[in-house]
């Protein structure tokens, strides 16, 4: 069965980086499209990031110079480099296969300011 396995989240200072890792098993990710998103309290799940046969990449609008989502075609693994963060990137973050149910558990991820 599809497996996805978040980890790398943590608390950060307003301005610092955090690389967060979704593992994949189940399913080869480059040959599908990959999403990270982020749910805050009391809002919606926001979309920040996706990648499509581990060369198209798009972003959401509030995160766009800042994150970067890349894959390791050898580990299986998509990553999301997140640099200059703000105290309102504070959310659960999901990696997701898109298209499909398959969801990880989330890591948190919280900037103090």
């Amino acid at each position: 069965q599809v497996q996805l396995v978040e980890s790398g989240g943590g608390l950060v200072q307003a301005g610092g980086s955090l690389r967060l890792s979704c593992a994949a098993s189940g399913i080869i990710f480059s040959r599908n499209s990959m999403a990270w998103y982020r749910q805050a309290p009391g809002k919606q799940r926001e979309l920040v990031a996706t990648i499509t046969n581990n060369v198209i990449t798009n972003y959401g609008d509030s995160v766009k110079g800042r994150f970067t989502i890349s894959g390791d075609i050898a580990k299986n693994t998509v990553y999301l480099q997140m640099n200059s963060l703000k105290s309102e990137d504070t959310a659960v973050y999901y990696c997701h296969v898109r298209f499909s149910t398959h969801w990880g558990q989330g890591t948190q991820v919280t900037v103090s300011s």
